[in-house]
This record gives C-alpha cells, sequence and structure tokens, in this order.
C-alpha cells in the first residue's frame, strides 16, 4: 500500500459482509434459557445474548437452536431427557408460530437460503446430547422427523452412547456398540453427527464409524488451551477435515484462553476451600457463599479472552487444514457472562468479520468461515443419505 493510500474501511466492508453472506452459527442455547423464562425474543431483551433485534443488527441468518438437555437428567429416569427434548422443540416451533414475519423453522440448506431470501432468521435445531433417544433406535428417526439435524452424542456426564471429555467415568471406552448403531442411523438419516463433548476415543470411534462427515458444532482447539480434552487436538481437526468435517469456534472465554481457564480454576478452587475450612452446607447456606464468591471477584476478577483470541482459533485451523473447515459455534447463551470483549452478543459478528479482514482474509475465505463451510458438510450429509 502506498504512503498516500488511505487505510482500507474495513468496518464499512464487515458491516456489508454481515448482510450479503448468510451467517449461521452452529450453537446457541435460547431453548434452554427460555425454559424457566417469559422472556419475548421477538423483541429486544435486557437478558442473554440472542434477541431478534440483535440478530438483525449483526446479521445472523442461521442460529441453530440447541436442544440442550442437562447430563443428570439421564435416559433412564422415566423418560425425562425424552420428555425435556419434545418441550424444548416445541417452544422453537411456538417462537416460529408467533412471529412468522421474523423466524422460520429450517430442515435442509436449501430452507435456509429460502429463508434468508424472504429476509426470515432461520431457526435449525441441534440436540445436545444424546440421552433423548433413550436406547431405542427408532427415536433417531423420531427426532429426525421433529426437525433435529444433528447430535451432539454426549454432553458433560458419559451416557448411553459415548463417554464424555468432561467426566471421568469412561463405561464405554469410546462409543458403545449402541452409540456405533446411532451413528450409522443419523448417516441413514441425514443427521450431522457432532463430537463435541467426546472423549477422545469416542472422538475416533465416531471416526471410523461415520460414513459421512462429521462437525464439532462449539469446539475451539486444543493447542491454545493443553490438558483442556473439550477442545480438539491437531491430529483430530486434521483427521476430521480429512474427511471433510468442520470445527465451529466456540467463544467462550474458558474455551479458547488459558488465562481464563486458570483464574476460573483458581475462583472455583477458593469457593471449594471456603465451604470446607468452614464447614458450610452448599445448599443451607447459599447466602455466605455467594457473599464469598462476590468479594472474591471483586478481589480478583475474571479474566476474559477478546476477539483476537478467537481469531487466532480461526487462524490456528486455517493454517493446519484450510479454510474450507472452520464455522463458527459461539455458544451465546451457553457460556454465562464469560464472553470474550468484542463479541459479547449476536450483534458483534461485524466485528469478528472486521477482525478476519483485517487478518488478511478474502470476501470468499469469509463466507465460507460465516457458513459456506457448513452448507458443504450439511449437504454433504443429506446426500450420503439420499444414496
Amino acid at each position: 500500500m502506498g504512503e498516500d493510500e488511505p487505510e482500507p474501511d474495513y468496518t464499512a466492508e464487515a458491516e456489508a459482509l454481515s448482510k450479503k453472506y448468510i451467517i449461521a452459527d452452529l450453537h446457541i442455547d435460547v431453548p434452554h434459557r427460555l425454559h424457566d423464562s417469559n422472556e419475548d425474543i421477538s423483541e429486544a431483551t435486557e437478558a442473554g445474548d440472542f434477541d431478534y433485534p440483535r440478530a438483525v443488527s449483526g446479521g445472523l441468518d442461521a442460529p441453530f437452536m440447541s436442544i440442550y438437555i442437562p447430563a443428570d437428567l439421564e435416559f433412564e429416569e422415566e423418560g425425562k431427557s425424552y420428555a425435556l427434548a419434545n418441550e424444548l422443540i416445541d417452544n422453537v416451533e411456538s417462537i416460529v408460530a408467533a412471529n412468522p414475519d421474523k423466524f422460520a423453522l429450517a430442515t435442509s440448506p436449501a430452507e435456509v437460503r429460502e429463508n434468508f431470501k424472504n429476509g426470515l432468521i432461520s431457526l435449525p435445531m441441534g440436540m445436545e446430547n444424546g440421552s433423548p433417544i433413550e436406547g431405542k433406535l427408532e427415536n433417531v428417526q423420531y427426532f429426525y422427523d421433529r426437525g433435529i439435524r444433528y447430535i451432539t452424542l454426549a454432553h458433560s456426564r458419559s451416557n448411553h452412547l459415548s463417554d464424555s471429555s468432561y467426566d471421568e467415568a469412561r463405561p464405554n471406552e469410546g462409543l458403545s456398540e449402541f452409540g456405533k448403531d446411532v451413528v450409522r442411523e443419523m448417516n441413514r438419516l441425514g443427521i450431522m453427527v457432532d463430537v463435541s463433548h467426546l472423549s477422545d476415543d469416542a472422538f475416533y470411534d465416531v471416526m471410523e464409524v461415520s460414513n459421512a462427515p462429521v462437525i464439532a458444532s462449539h469446539s475451539s482447539a486444543r493447542d491454545f488451551t493443553p490438558g483442556f480434552e473439550r477442545n480438539m487436538d491437531d491430529d483430530m481437526i486434521e483427521e476430521m477435515a480429512e474427511k471433510g468435517g468442520v470445527i465451529f469456534i466456540n467463544f467462550g472465554s474458558t474455551f479458547i484462553a488459558q488465562d481464563s481457564i486458570e483464574n476460573n480454576n483458581a475462583f472455583k478452587a477458593a469457593i471449594k476451600n471456603y465451604i470446607e475450612s468452614n464447614n458450610l452446607d452448599p445448599e443451607a447456606d447459599v447466602a455466605a457463599i455467594e457473599s464469598f464468591k462476590k468479594s472474591y471477584r471483586q478481589r480478583t476478577p475474571f479474566k476474559f479472552a477478546d476477539r483476537e483470541d478467537v481469531l487466532d482459533h480461526i487462524d490456528h485451523v486455517v493454517d493446519l487444514v484450510g479454510v474450507d473447515y472452520v464455522g463458527l459455534g459461539s455458544d451465546y447463551d451457553g457460556v454465562g457472562d464469560s464472553l470474550p470483549t468484542g463479541l459479547k452478543d449476536v450483534s458483534t459478528y461485524p466485528n469478528l468479520i472486521k477482525g478476519l479482514l483485517e487478518r488478511g482474509y478474502t470476501e470468499q475465505d469469509i463466507e465460507k468461515m460465516l457458513s459456506g463451510n457448513l452448507m458443504r458438510v450439511w449437504s454433504e450429509v443429506e446426500r450420503r443419505a439420499e444414496k
């Protein structure tokens, strides 16, 4: 660039790109947030990271609604997981029914594109935790018919399908035999297999069993967070990309920045020590514990990651396997108040795009990250199912 040439106006360019292209985010926890709340996300809300005005402002067109089933609702327990999954799907359908001028359901890339053309925000659905399948293979078809287009096989505890990266108990040593059957059934129907949350052994089992590309709907690169199994190491990212899969980067500070992880771990250890040294009951002494937490955080504030950390994770995946294998899986409404500075809610995608432009990514590169890579992998999963 010559000395007299002005700096490019990346802010305006980012804003334009956010409206020109479909922005898909693979993981937004709106249904669980609304489960105990009467917020109307078709209007501006004070709480949460997502509402219609902020989504429009940020250019978000296809937020995958996470049908999140807490890991303590195990499939054996009176069908509670199955019931909750249906309730959350009902709630998403109700949002669309009440606001047909703003939202639409979407069960395919074609429907997402059609909704975009019509100025509607698509609400495709992914199920986070396979426990609602409840050991019945026919339930995979059932949830496909209800609109589920990816399933995260486990969450924070190992279940009847798969071991979890967060759980020291590994009863399946990867995927269970039934879990392998479920992966095959997902391939047959055209449901994307999601490896976020899985143990490493379970990931490799999925790679062996699945005949379609797989996704990590909201994971980041373990290179920046050594020892954090919830993220993907380089070998895993390479193997997934080799088979056409995509990693969608989680924005949560404790997923992307080691400083944030260590700060949060110290906070949790201090709480545990305070409870034990004062012989407190976590259920009876809530006020005292909350007071301790508040004073601790006044002395030692949480260390937030920032936009550059998210961009670093994207760069890492691109350097490792290329621009075709990375996308966005923010975990908005799912990671509490740990979101990075500059990316605090769904209005901020233009700021992320601006950072990508500043780092030299082309318009074509950015379109792939925003939704092109998702559309490719989703279409390929559909195509394999039709075969």
